[in-house]
């Protein structure tokens, strides 16, 4: 029989217990604990744990097809990158080519052969090639490998979010070759806001946050015998890289776009500048498993 505050969080530990699973057993004793811990910690009220459920309510509300709510807090939180960087580098020990998966991976990209662009309709910009190289942690070349890219345009939209792009603009899936490289030519993504019309803007604006992300180039790489390598790539220049709203930036994941005001070598078409990029990603051995599209 509960008979105070204290009883009610033994209560709930004691059912915790009795699951079965021991993994979802460890998770929900240590959730119950700390949860219990914070609503005793800042106090909660009756008028803010009602609040805190309607924000929870509207989350699911606000996510769609072409929309993750859900994924956007937990970036802003922390949480994604937390998670990420505990669960890769030696257990968060060392520098890592992982990062968040986003809010914006679509399945299905197109393939595009090495040296293709990821044009598929006018999308205004400095021209962008891009040369990388995928190795496992020995440095060994991984030829074979399904990479998957996607970023945004030059104003900071996703083909999803911009009614002016084609389906599937600046995406596309590659293989790399025997040397474990794949190239290809886009145009320079810019940083952009996340979209702020919903919880996690009121939550930023609350806390006096700006809404940006740093310039980025979004990889998926896909090999049997590797952990499936989910990547960001973040240009060094940019004035949001040390206050990432999504706190998604580490050392490891910033590259240099060089300028070139010269004429591109092999496409004359490109004008000027243009920009190349030159990153290495690295895999670490273990389930070559494909993530849940956040989008469709």
């Amino acid at each position: 029989m509960i008979q105070n505050e204290r009883d009610v969080t033994l209560a709930v530990l004691a059912v915790m217990e009795r699951t079965t699973d021991p993994r979802l057993r460890e998770i929900m004793v240590s959730l119950v604990t700390h949860l219990h811990g914070f609503i005793r910690d800042v106090r909660l009220t009756e008028d803010e744990f009602r609040a805190a459920a309607g924000v929870i309510n509207q989350i699911g509300k606000l996510t769609s097809d072409t929309h993750n709510e859900a994924i956007l807090m937990a970036g802003s939180l922390g949480v994604s990158s937390l998670v990420c960087l505990l669960n890769n580098g030696d257990g968060g020990q060392t520098e890592t080519s992982q990062s968040l998966l986003g809010p914006f991976w679509r399945m299905h990209s197109p393939r595009v052969e090495n040296g293709g662009s990821l044009l598929r309709s006018e999308t205004p910009g400095p021209a962008m090639f891009m040369q990388a190289r995928v190795v496992d942690r020995a440095g060994a070349p991984i030829a074979g490998a399904e990479v998957d890219i996607w970023h945004s345009s030059p104003v900071g939209y996703y083909e999803n979010q911009d009614e002016v792009q084609a389906e599937f603009n600046l995406r596309g899936k590659f293989t790399t070759d025997s040397d474990g490289r794949f190239w290809f030519r886009s145009v320079r993504p810019a940083g952009y806001p996340i979209p702020t019309d919903g919880v996690v803007g009121r939550l930023l604006a609350a806390q006096n946050r700006h809404p940006y992300r740093p310039a980025h180039i979004h990889g998926l790489i896909f090999k049997p015998g590797f952990k499936t390598l989910i990547s960001q790539i973040y240009a060094d220049d940019d004035r949001h890289l040390d206050s990432d709203v999504q706190f998604g930036v580490t050392r490891a994941l910033v590259a240099h776009f060089d300028r070139h005001d010269q004429p591109h070598p092999t496409a004359p078409d490109a004008g000027s500048p243009w920009y190349s990029l030159h990153y290495k990603y690295v895999m670490e051995a273990g389930d070559a498993r494909l993530p849940a599209p956040p989008i469709k």
